[in-house]
């Protein structure tokens, strides 16, 4: 059985509002682990939600640039594309155009998976990068302050996909997938390290998301068709950054958050 878990899902009224509040929790992550440990380490995401998150981070008119510590930031990827940092479709490249161009975040404490080598080798030198980083030792696990996934339609995040040989892997920080069902290589972080982030959170917005949410958080157990009920954190909490219409077949969010968000909470055993 899966270790248990309380959820809490922050429901937002709009997509923007959404990509402000991660920003929000990922500037305040960013500060209170530099207060605590001297250092941020922040594994981020692709996708549209997170374009919008690095705008807002990037936007001098808004709190986040000013107040984020990014000289005393280490920031990775969860996941790439098997594509030159150059490709339309790469990770890398819409975070360097939405927010790594225009903050001070220095380039030593950038960390890409390389997407254009070969996935194998790929995926080995950046569980080295990620050794290297946090100085681990032997079979130790990495702890990030913070973890920002997505979730597709199909209920896979990073790049753990339905029925791909990474879901079971368990030794590994990173691993290359093969994705048949979209005929592709990706780099991924894995399940165990995923879960062992300091705070672990999903940022779904959109109707279209809605059924594989609900799926994901109510449905029975099936982590093979539904790779997003794997992430269970060690901590025991998980977040979810959420529109309106992302969260429309959870149960009715009740307790009044700020910025007309509202909050609500599900066990998960």
């Amino acid at each position: 059985m899966p270790p248990a878990a309380t959820v809490t899902y922050y429901v937002s009224p709009t997509a923007d509002a959404v990509a402000e509040a991660a920003a929000a929790l990922f500037t305040a992550h960013a500060k209170s682990a530099v207060a605590a440990r001297g250092v941020a380490r922040i594994a981020i995401s692709g996708g549209s939600t997170p374009k919008r998150m690095f705008t807002f981070l990037a936007d001098p008119a808004k709190p986040f640039a000013a107040e984020t510590p990014w000289d005393k930031l280490e920031l990775f990827w969860v996941d790439e594309r098997c594509v030159p940092p150059t490709d339309k479709d790469s990770n890398f490249l819409m975070t360097k155009q939405a927010l790594l161009d225009h903050v001070p975040l220095p380039a030593e404490r950038i960390h890409r998976m390389e997407g254009e080598l070969d996935p194998t080798e790929a995926a080995a030198r950046y569980e080295s990068e990620i050794r290297n980083t946090f100085k681990l030792e032997g079979a130790e696990t990495p702890t990030f302050d913070l973890i920002l996934l997505g979730m597709g339609d199909d209920g896979h995040t990073a790049s753990l996909f339905p029925h791909t040989a990474a879901l079971e892997e368990i030794s590994l920080i990173v691993t290359p997938n093969h994705v048949p069902q979209k005929d592709t290589w990706r780099i991924t972080l894995t399940k165990p390290v995923i879960n062992h982030g300091r705070e672990v959170a999903f940022l779904i917005e959109g109707a279209a998301k809605a059924e594989i949410l609900a799926q994901v958080m109510l449905g029975p157990y099936q982590p093979d068709t539904t790779p997003s009920q794997l992430i269970r954190p060690a901590s025991g909490k998980l977040s979810l950054l959420l529109d309106a219409a992302a969260a429309s077949k959870l149960p009715a969010p009740t307790i009044a958050g700020p910025n007309s968000m509202l909050v609500g909470t599900l066990e998960l055993s």
